[in-house]
């Protein structure tokens, strides 16, 4: 930068703030979003535009902190438990989408850059991962990174992070020197295991301990520089290991999201998240070399519509494929479309080990930030295109202050029947959805549905749930169950919790979270079928009755006994009470329906 003559080190400080406080309102106030404003703010000061700023690289190394305490904020919010629920999108899911855009890219980098396999490779690899901390802030602004559609997002983001230390092994075999050594650096991988192990062992065993020594000191200013220690701590180990700092930063997170104490840590970070989360974006927009982009306007033109149209086609097939809904993966695909930040790294490596060029990593590097310049501008565009359900919410009321004493989230089959019995009795009740159409057909049966999605806290406020003595969870998706119930117990202590339970393990985590009354959504009802198949087959009104009433004691028995742990497996273990079996016989032959004594564990993977 060329104040950095002047000697006041304020000024770089100054300068960067001051174009983000300018840039940034007047994009949102466009609609066109913070991320875009960074990028345009970066660009206008940087080395390329005014030449305020002549080192972009820099500021980018000291940004991707932000990146880094992002990701560290995601992983507070996945436990451990729910994180292995996601192995099959993380390994699955990310391994298909990732295959796929690699094949496809490879191609297109060879017929476009006219290179060698090996190098139109590297620019496909490079291309494949998406920028985290675009996609993060995205999902964030509209609250998605909860919700399953944005839980896929994130396994997928997660896989790519992982991905950045085998890519950088391929560099080292493609390339025909790496520092005066050949093949895979085994020491490097060695390293990186060890680095990862350390960070698990630290994380479970003196994390925890360390916050609960520091709170008992009752020093708010050293709780947070704990939390900034952990974030950056957990980062450098993984750089030292040769991995990905936002990896680092991620399983931080993830190993105190069963902490106590993880909602003051999200507080302490989020001040230091935002801002460096901005000035990367700012870096960013300070790397588009536009002398670069000049020189090579056709072919950069046309590599960045290519490369992002075919990944984002490989992205919404592999969506549909897994059967995603259409919407679903077409917002995938145009949020997935660019380049991300680790391409800087992979193409430096790759350069540096003579796999490509200086001039096919210009080319690429400013293709991958114009990709992620355009990202934005392609959310917005698809958000006018799918103007449909802007459009169906006119005359639909969202919450605005309510203050039912019952607050009910979720008008599917189940919250239905639950509402009847409330409203039978006059109580004032207040219900959210997000399901437009069903909204709308509530309507016409003269229910008034507000729209709104339960695990958002702002929605949660709006429909009153500040007031509400109770809060009936009946939403079909257990991981919003959860989410929903982590909020209702945190911010709003006042009201009696009622959640909607999928199967016994999700009974077993809402009791242990905190509800006051949770049902397994289809266990009452089986009950009562398996009630009245003995009746048709001829037992009597009183022995289905008490038969029904065993099952019932002794599923309670048998979950009593995994809630404390002591049966993960659902499995009947100890000294239960014993019955005398009562074997049913059917009126043509001898065939034993029913034992109590051997009845088998009950919905160990019970459907939907």
């Amino acid at each position: 930068m060329h104040t950095q003559a002047d000697g006041n080190q304020l000024v770089p400080i100054v300068t960067l703030l001051g174009a983000a406080v300018l840039m940034v309102p007047i994009f949102r106030k466009l609609g066109l979003g913070s991320v875009l404003g960074y990028l345009a703010a970066g660009l206008v000061i940087g080395p390329f535009g005014l030449g305020w700023f002549s080192d972009p690289e820099s500021i980018l190394h000291v940004a991707e902190l932000g990146v880094v305490m992002f990701v560290f904020v995601i992983g507070l919010e996945m436990r451990p438990s729910h994180l292995w629920s996601l192995r099959g999108q993380i390994f699955g899911l990310g391994t298909l989408q990732i295959a796929a855009a690699t094949l496809c890219l490879t191609v297109v980098a060879a017929l476009l850059f006219r290179s060698s396999w090996s190098a139109a490779f590297i620019s496909a690899a490079g291309f494949v991962l998406t920028s985290t901390a675009i996609v993060m802030q995205l999902l964030g602004e509209r609250g998605d990174i909860g919700l399953p559609r944005g839980q896929k997002i994130v396994s997928i983001l997660l896989f790519e992070d992982l991905l950045i230390v085998p890519l950088l092994a391929v560099v080292a075999l493609l390339s025909p020197v790496v520092g005066g050594q050949h093949g895979i650096p085994w020491s490097q991988l060695g390293l990186g295991a060890l680095a990862l192990a350390g960070l698990i062992a630290v994380g479970v065993w003196l994390l925890n301990p360390l916050f609960r020594i520091l709170a008992a000191a009752r020093a708010r200013e050293v709780m947070t520089a704990a939390a900034l220690l952990v974030v950056l701590g957990a980062a450098l180990l993984m750089e030292l290991g040769g991995l990905s700092m936002a990896m680092g930063a991620f399983i931080a997170g993830v190993l105190l999201s069963e902490s106590t104490f993880r909602h003051q840590i999200e507080a302490d970070i989020e001040p230091f998240r935002g801002i460096l989360l901005g000035l990367f974006f700012l870096g960013v927009g300070m790397s588009l070399n536009l002398e670069v982009v000049g020189q090579n306007f056709g072919i950069i033109l046309l590599a960045v519509s290519s490369m992002m149209v075919v990944k984002a086609l490989c992205v919404y097939g592999v969506a549909r494929l897994m059967k995603s809904p259409p919407a679903e993966a077409l917002d995938r695909a145009v949020l997935m479309a660019q380049g991300g930040e680790f391409a800087f790294v992979l193409f430096s490596a790759a350069t540096a080990g003579r796999v490509i060029d200086a001039e096919t990593n210009a080319n690429m590097t400013a293709i991958v930030v114009l990709s992620m310049a355009l990202t934005p501008l392609l959310v917005l565009a698809l958000r006018g295109f799918s103007s449909k359900t802007s459009e169906s919410l006119e005359g639909i009321a969202q919450p605005n202050g309510e203050t039912g004493r019952v607050l009910v989230i979720g008008f599917g089959r189940f919250g239905q029947v639950t509402s009847q019995s409330l409203l039978a009795r006059n109580v004032d009740v207040t219900i959210i959805d997000s399901d437009v159409q069903r909204i709308q057909n509530a309507a016409n049966f003269g229910f008034r549905i507000y729209y709104g999605d339960g695990t958002r806290l702002d929605v949660l406020h709006a429909s009153g749930a500040g007031v509400a003595e109770a809060i009936a969870i009946c939403v079909d998706d257990p991981v919003a169950t959860d989410r929903i119930v982590e909020l209702v117990k945190h911010e709003f202590p006042q009201a009696k919790i009622l959640a909607r339970s999928f199967d016994r393990r999700h009974s077993v985590r809402l009791v242990k979270a905190g509800v006051d009354y949770q049902i397994r959504e289809t266990f009452e009802s089986a009950l009562l079928f398996g009630r009245a198949a003995l009746v048709e087959l001829g037992v009597s009104e009183s022995e289905a009755e008490r038969i029904a009433g065993e099952v019932r004691q002794r599923d309670a028995e048998r979950f009593q006994l995994e809630l404390v742990g002591s049966d993960p497996r659902g499995l009947v273990i100890g000294n239960l009470p014993k019955t005398t079996p009562t074997p049913l016989v059917s009126p043509k032959r001898e065939t034993q329906l029913l034992n109590p004594e051997e009845t088998p564990p009950l919905e160990q993977e019970e459907a939907s």
